[in-house]
């Protein structure tokens, strides 16, 4: 269905927990190992159903990090099994992804987004807090493997942090069939106010003068490509290329309440309707009506941590 803006909402992010094994300083998370409140795969299901009656056909499954909860299989086949749903991801930090990989491919997942922000094992565990690049890096590999396609990658560059090892990422993207995509630093945290960390997209096609524009976008990724290169670059450039307008997203938090737009702090609170599939779709309707039109990163202000959104 369209929204008060008339853009075509079909995108689903459904975060399966606030729970994460690692704390990137990016990310504005607090007692990331802590378990709040979180849906059963049946609930999970009964909500994507609700959803897809109201046009959604793409689904992403986030967290938190969703690889640490131990029915995630469970949970992607339940939404793979939903009529009308044409294609299902998951975005992941790839600690856990050489263990669930396979299984993750046979109940029904097409895509993974694995979050990698540094080649370096020495920057890596300054990021996130953990020393697991090489379990990371081999969850990349057990993804090919099982036949995930695409594989992406998402990166957050900070000036003086990790962009001095943007080309080793960009290496990436040459040697093998891997997508690799620039996030720009968003205001999730005190490093994501401080607007002097951030790496534009700009920035970016200027250390790398050889990328070019492949003229598409897919979702909110801008391609690049070169000569020689297995994979794509992407730029998703939220603060200085302010996309909202062509937005088709809406998010299920990780305990029931749905947030329109990452942006903003408003989230509906569902689960008095979850036993009433006509109220429960009437009330989706309604608040994927509220959706605002664009979010609101520009006003300075620390947002709402990422496991807590969505991402």
């Amino acid at each position: 269905m369209k929204d008060s803006f008339g853009r075509e909402i079909s995108y689903l992010r459904v975060s399966v927990t606030e729970r994460c094994n690692l704390n990137c300083v990016y990310c504005g998370k607090t007692d990331c190992a802590k378990k709040g409140a979180e849906l059963s795969p049946e609930v999970i299901g009964k909500l994507v159903r609700a959803f897809a009656k109201c046009g959604i056909n793409k689904v992403r499954v986030t967290g938190g990090e969703p690889l640490v909860r131990s029915d995630i299989c469970e949970i992607v086949k339940l939404i793979r099994a939903v009529d009308g749903i044409k294609t299902v991801s998951l975005t992941t930090n790839g600690v856990y992804l050489k263990k669930y990989a396979k299984d993750l491919k046979q109940a029904g997942l097409d895509s993974v987004n694995i979050s990698l922000d540094s080649t370096d094992g020495s920057t890596y565990r300054h990021l996130t807090g953990a020393d697991v690049l090489e379990k990371v890096l081999e969850g990349i590999d057990e993804a090919e493997k099982a036949g995930l396609s695409p594989i992406k990658i998402n990166a957050v560059l900070m000036k003086g942090v990790n962009s001095d090892g943007a080309g080793e990422l960009v290496n990436l993207a040459k040697t093998r069939n891997i997508d690799v995509r620039f996030i720009e630093l968003m205001p999730f945290s005190d490093s994501g106010i401080d607007k002097s960390l951030i790496v534009t997209g700009n920035d970016i096609l200027t250390q790398f003068p050889f990328l070019r524009p492949l003229g598409y976008y897919e979702g909110t990724a801008e391609y690049y490509s070169a000569d020689g290169f297995a994979g794509r670059v992407g730029l998703i450039n939220p603060i200085t290329k302010k996309f909202c307008s062509e937005c088709n997203r809406i998010r299920l938090l990780a305990d029931g309440r749905i947030k329109p737009c990452l942006g903003y702090e408003e989230a509906y609170d569902v689960m008095p309707f979850i036993d009433d599939e006509d109220k429960l779709e009437n009330e989706i309707r309604n608040i994927i009506l509220k959706k605002p039109a664009g979010h609101s990163f520009e006003d300075g202000k620390k947002h709402e941590g990422l496991n807590r959104t969505g991402g």
